[in-house]
C-alpha cells in the first residue's frame, strides 16, 4: 500500500470559505490522497483570555477561532468538493462538540491534533465510534503518548501514531525520525510523520523509514495573514515533495538484483571493452602481451580472458585493430 499523503489545509483559508474550496481543488490536482482542516468551536474549545502561541499573536485565539470557523452547511460543501475530487475529507476535532460536528458529517476516520492527546474524555469519545485515528504526538510524552493508544485501544486498533514535533517551524534536528523505529516497536502500529519544518526533506526521507503517511501544511503562500499560512509549503514546493515521496516510495519499495544484466545488453556492448589487435598478427605467430588492447565495442572476448590469449598461435591471420574472435586465437568462449 502507498504512503498517504495528506495536505493539512488546516486554518490557512483564514476563514475565507472560497479559499477552502480552492485548497481543495490545488491540492487534489496534485495528487494527495486527503485533505485536513481543523474544527474550532470557540465556546466549547477556550477561554476567552487563554494565551496564544508564541509563533501567532496577531489576534487572540477565541476570536480567530470564530472568525475563522465554517458553518455545518460549509462543512458540508467542503467535504463534498473533497468527494468530487476523489481525496479524503478530514479534520482535526479540538472539543466534543467538533466531534458531534464531525460525526454529523460523516467523516469517515479522525486525526487527533497534538494538543488533545492528554484530553481522555475526547480520546474516548472518538474511540467509541470505532473509526480510524491518525493520533499526532507533537508535545506528548511516552507515558501520555502510552495512556491515549491504550484509549483508543479499548475500542479499536486501527490507529497511526504520527511522529509529530510541535515547533513551528521545526529545524531539521528536532525532526525525530528515529522516534518513528521507535513507535512501531513500541506500538506494533502503523507511523506516519506530521512535519512542521519549512523544507521537504523530511518527508521524503522518511519514506526510507516505513512510514504509511505523512501530513504537511499547505498554503497558497506564506505571506498570507494567519497561524499556519508562514510555517507551510506553497504550491510548486508541495508539488515538488509530493513528487519526491513518490520516487522515494519506489526507490525503497522495488528491490534490485544486481546479478539481473539482461537489461544492460545494449549499454555493454556500447560502453565495455573487447580484446583487440593492436598490429597485425600473422597465422601462425605466438601472441604476445604488446599485441593485444582493450578497446570498445563490448561485444568480443572480454578483458578478463587477457592472460588465456597470451601465449595462444593465432589461427589465422588478424588484422591490426580489430576485434579478436575465440576462433583466430584457439580458444572457446
Amino acid at each position: 500500500m502507498s504512503i498517504s499523503i495528506i495536505a493539512e489545509i488546516g486554518s490557512t483559508h483564514d476563514g475565507s470559505f472560497g479559499n477552502a474550496l480552492n485548497a481543495i481543488d490545488a491540492t487534489a490536482d496534485m495528487g494527495v490522497d486527503a485533505v485536513k482542516f481543523q474544527t474550532h468551536i470557540a465556546d466549547a474549545e477556550t477561554l476567552e483570555n487563554a494565551p496564544q502561541p508564541p509563533y501567532f499573536k496577531g489576534e487572540p485565539r477565541f476570536q480567530y477561532f470564530e472568525r475563522t470557523g465554517f458553518s455545518l452547511k460549509q462543512w458540508e460543501e467542503l467535504r463534498d468538493k473533497a468527494i468530487d475530487r476523489n481525496v479524503e475529507f478530514l479534520s482535526s476535532p479540538f472539543s466534543i462538540a467538533s466531534v458531534e460536528l464531525l460525526e454529523a458529517l460523516g467523516v469517515h476516520k479522525y486525526k487527533i491534533p497534538s494538543g488533545e492527546v492528554t484530553n481522555i474524555p475526547m480520546l474516548e469519545f472518538i474511540a467509541k465510534t470505532r473509526k480510524p485515528v491518525l493520533l499526532s504526538s507533537g508535545m506528548s510524552s511516552w507515558a501520555e503518548l502510552d495512556l491515549a493508544v491504550e484509549t483508543i485501544k479499548r475500542y479499536h486498533n486501527d490507529i497511526t501514531v504520527l511522529q509529530c514535533t510541535t515547533e513551528y517551524p521545526c529545524p531539521p534536528q528536532n525532526v525525530g525520525l528515529n522516534v518513528i523505529k521507535e513507535m512501531k516497536e513500541r506500538y506494533n502500529l502503523p507511523v506516519g510523520l506530521s512535519d512542521h519544518t519549512n523544507t521537504m526533506y523530511a518527508p521524503i526521507l522518511a519514506v526510507s523509514y516505513g512510514i504509511s503517511a505523512i501530513e504537511k501544511h499547505f498554503t497558497f503562500s506564506r505571506l498570507m495573514y494567519g497561524s499556519d499560512a508562514k510555517n507551510s509549503m506553497e504550491p510548486d514546493q508541495f508539488r515538488q515533495m509530493i513528487e519526491g515521496i513518490r520516487a522515494a516510495e519506489k526507490m525503497t519499495t522495488h528491490l534490485v538484483d544486481k546479478d539481473d544484466v539482461s537489461k544492460y545488453s545494449v549499454m555493454k556492448e556500447t560502453f565495455e571493452k573487447s580484446l583487440v589487435s593492436l598490429q597485425k598478427i600473422s597465422a601462425g605467430s605466438t601472441i604476445t602481451r604488446a599485441m593485444i588492447g582493450e578497446k570498445k565495442p563490448g561485444t568480443g572476448i572480454p578483458p578478463k580472458r587477457l592472460e588465456d590469449i597470451v601465449g595462444q598461435t593465432a589461427t589465422k591471420t588478424i588484422e591490426e585493430n580489430a576485434l579478436i574472435s575465440y576462433e583466430e586465437v584457439g580458444l572457446s568462449p
